[in-house]
């Protein structure tokens, strides 16, 4: 991807031409959460309160200068709830057609395509204080993912590894770190799949 240059206002990417690049933070913190969320213009979910044992890991968003962040990630990890040892929650919070969560998930278009929403749901969280029904779809082997709709943007939970999904089946609460910042977040090492330019 290239960054805006003389010939160019805007980033590029070979393949599809205009694109806003994504950026993740090297360490999560509250003052990157407190810079996301002023620049935000979808949600920036997270596990709140945090799951025993569980910590905030990574912080990513899609925008620029310009357009702000038009896609947010928030990555929490703890223990696995099945099997023990680690897992990722990825939450992403998206527009229509930016691709932050399918990247995520492993698919290959920019929004989560056809038969989405049809049948029983496979998972709910509360969202911002509402039940938000959540339904899997194909993901590569080593991830479980989810897509929902909450507050008119799309809503993916993508958990590493694959039955780290079923941490989806406590009472998941996720709050909207855009309307307040809660100062007893904790912080844990780095996430492995947040990967962008800082």
């Amino acid at each position: 991807m290239s960054p805006p240059d003389l010939m160019h206002s805007d980033w590029r990417c070979p393949e599809h031409g205009p694109v806003l690049p994504f950026r993740s933070a090297h360490r999560p913190s509250l003052a990157v959460l407190d810079t996301v969320r002023n620049r935000s213009k979808v949600p920036l979910w997270c596990l709140w309160p945090l799951l025993p044992g569980w910590t905030v890991t990574g912080v990513g968003w899609v925008g620029d200068e310009r357009s702000g962040a038009r896609a947010t990630a928030v990555a929490c990890s703890g223990p696995a709830p099945l099997e023990g040892g680690p897992a990722d929650v990825v939450l992403v919070a998206e527009e229509l057609g930016v691709g932050l969560g399918p990247r995520f998930a492993g698919l290959l278009g920019a929004d989560p395509g056809p038969g989405m929403a049809e049948g029983l749901p496979h998972a709910k969280v509360t969202a911002a204080g509402h039940p938000t029904p959540l339904w899997a779809f194909d993901a590569p082997p080593d991830r479980s993912a989810y897509v929902g709709e909450a507050k008119g943007f799309w809503l993916y939970a993508v958990a590493w590894p694959a039955t780290a999904g079923y941490v989806l089946a406590e009472e998941v609460v996720l709050h909207d770190l855009v309307e307040s910042l809660p100062s007893a977040l904790v912080f844990g090492a780095p996430s492995p799949y947040l990967h962008g330019e800082d």
